[in-house]
């Protein structure tokens, strides 16, 4: 693909574009060979995740297993006796996508004109602190820079492995064009007003946004060349990509891969039944299962099962700050939430809604997880109604009206609004079936389902009673735990974890018991000087959800679906899948080929 341009001199010869010590990367199976498209679908023009997904490129990544943590845009890294000091080794040689180099000075624009810049992070990112304390960053030479914490940070490298996309994502001789420190603000104001936007961070941040600014320079193994509003996105091969199989061979074997944007989530799971997906494992549904084994044959693909590190795929979860303080209150009762619990009939739902693939149990982390406590993801699984119902007496909640729904204590039917989206599940037949199982204990349940943009804007200003998600994050939420810590739900702005990520500067104290104990857990595991330490302090976490309850669990364990034309090779059979491990970007996708 690239062979004419060298030719005609419009670009180096690889030994030229490539690092002086390549990152080497082993394939799955064999030598691939170049060439071909990679066909996907999406649902929309953010849902296409380039970098963190099927291109992922921090200084320090996870193996395919989630594992280990080992070097990648960093030749290597040294980390301190005292566990406070962080030095990454960059790769000498190494190029953006444009052809200029990629250095030590990239990081430093990095630091001090975005992070340090309270217009463009007007709150500092939590996993750079400790304490409240933001870390200090220096650049030692053109190839080596450190980040020292006021304390031992053990969990630092895994944070990297996750959280680091964005650090490799700002080349300063592109970006610096649009920054008032080195254009001027009048200049950078003027550029933003050019652009259609009123502030020059608002352009700064769509400049940097490479799905919808090919301009902007990249380090990922595919380009966007054709971006959105386009119907369908096309990324092709970057000509400088640093990474190399074996035998000396630039990465990618691929040269382009295509998203085709679809109206829905049953549209796309029909393009992959039909065989027009090449590779993907992202919004297939398990209710399509039959239908896929149907067509695989006919239209030439195989179905893998990859192990999914959702504890549940349907998690419910609750609003401690709706609008109705007669929910609200019943919401922070934890004999309430165990009686919802102990309604739900999950063997059924497993049955009805998922095929039978997955398993009875509560949210928390999946069994081959280090911080997984056995037995706490049993907790109130099994249906009890008789149970449920004297817990809900037990409250209080004893008076009924004829249609037999319980009454609040100001007489008002017990009614409560449970809005969720279908993104990555059967949710809506799982909601279904729910309401019925919590019509056998007297409370009456209408489901909302909303598009998911709307859906996200509702969470987001928590207007909502009670939701569902995925309980994804179950094999390392150390470095994320989205579904351990209260009140935080689908990532929403929770109050809580404003107050524990800015040190009680903003947002809400947690209310003392419980949910203050699983924030002060945290707060050691961030502090935590070793591996150890943070396993322990993580079980007791999980243990203490699985007890409380705040987001209850029904069908996990499940599998998770990859369709993958015959034509696709190098993929592993074998993987873990989750959005931490930024899969299916763990598994080296550089290195698939299509076989002729």
């Amino acid at each position: 693909m690239l062979a004419e341009r060298v030719k005609e001199g419009k670009l180096p010869p690889v030994e030229e574009r490539l690092p002086k010590k390549p990152c080497v990367v082993d394939v799955v199976d064999e030598i691939g060979q170049y060439g071909g498209t990679w066909r996907r679908a999406a649902l929309s023009p953010t849902d296409i995740q380039t970098n963190a997904r099927l291109t992922y490129e921090t200084l320090v990544r996870w193996n395919a297993d989630g594992s280990d943590v080992i070097p990648n845009v960093a030749e290597r890294y040294e980390i301190s006796e005292d566990g406070r000091t962080f030095t990454f080794y960059l790769r000498e040689g190494m190029k953006w996508s444009d052809g200029h180099p990629f250095t030590a000075d990239d990081f430093e624009f990095w630091w001090n004109d975005v992070v340090l810049n309270p217009e463009l992070t007007p709150v500092y990112p939590e996993w750079l602190t400790i304490n409240g304390q933001l870390a200090e960053f220096r650049k030692l030479d053109q190839y080596t820079i450190q980040f020292e914490f006021p304390s031992p940070y053990a969990l630092f490298i895994r944070q990297m492995a996750y959280q680091g996309e964005g650090v490799t994502q700002y080349p300063k001789h592109y970006l610096s064009k649009f920054h008032p420190n080195y254009v001027g603000l009048e200049k950078a104001n003027a550029l933003a007003v050019e652009a259609g936007l009123e502030m020059w961070f608002q352009n700064f941040n769509a400049k940097r946004d490479p799905r919808f600014n090919p301009e902007c320079p990249v380090i990922w193994a595919w380009i966007i060349t054709v971006p959105s509003p386009a119907t369908t996105v096309v990324a092709e091969r970057n000509p400088y990509y640093w990474k190399v199989d074996a035998e000396g061979n630039q990465l990618p074997y691929i040269d382009r891969i295509t998203h085709d944007i679809v109206d829905n989530i049953q549209v796309l799971n029909l393009k992959a039944a039909a065989g027009e997906i090449d590779m993907q494992l992202r919004h297939l549904l398990w209710d399509n299962l039959p239908v896929f084994a149907d067509n695989m044959e006919r239209n030439n693909f195989r179905i893998l099962m990859w192990q999914s590190a959702e504890p549940s795929n349907f998690v419910i979860y609750f609003n401690p700050w709706c609008k109705d303080e007669g929910l609200r209150e019943l919401f922070m009762d934890v004999r309430f939430r165990r009686a919802m619990s102990l309604a739900i009939d999950r063997e059924e739902m497993n049955e009805l809604a998922y095929l039978g693939l997955g398993r009875a149990r509560q949210g928390g982390v999946i069994s081959s997880s280090p911080f997984f406590v056995e037995g706490s993801d049993l907790n109130y699984v099994e249906r009890d109604v008789a149970e449920a119902n004297r817990l809900l007496d037990e409250i209080g909640l004893t008076r009924r009206d004829s249609e037999g729904y319980r009454l609040l204590p100001d007489g008002r039917r017990l009614t409560i609004n449970f809005t969720l989206t279908p993104a990555f599940g059967p949710w809506t037949k799982a909601a279904e079936l729910a309401v019925d199982y919590w019509k056998d204990i007297g409370i009456r349940v209408i489901v909302s389902v909303l598009e998911r943009t709307l859906f996200e804007e509702r969470a987001n200003g928590l207007d909502f009673e009670m939701s569902p998600w995925t309980n994804d994050r179950g094999l390392t939420p150390d470095v994320d735990p989205l579904f351990l810590l209260p009140g935080r739900g689908q990532g929403v702005d929770s109050p809580w974890f404003r107050w524990f990520v800015t040190q009680g500067r903003t947002g809400e104290e947690p209310p003392a018991g419980p949910i203050r104990q699983a924030y002060d857990l945290y707060g050691k595991v961030k502090n935590a000087a070793d591996v150890d330490e943070i396993a322990g302090l993580m079980q007791e976490l999980v243990k203490l959800n699985n007890e409380q309850l705040w987001y209850i669990g029904t069908v996990g364990d499940l599998p998770h679906i990859v369709i993958i034309s015959n034509r696709m090779r190098n993929v592993p059979e074998v993987a873990v899948s989750d959005w931490l491990q930024k899969t299916p970007g763990n598994t080296w996708p550089e290195q698939y080929y299509l076989a002729d």
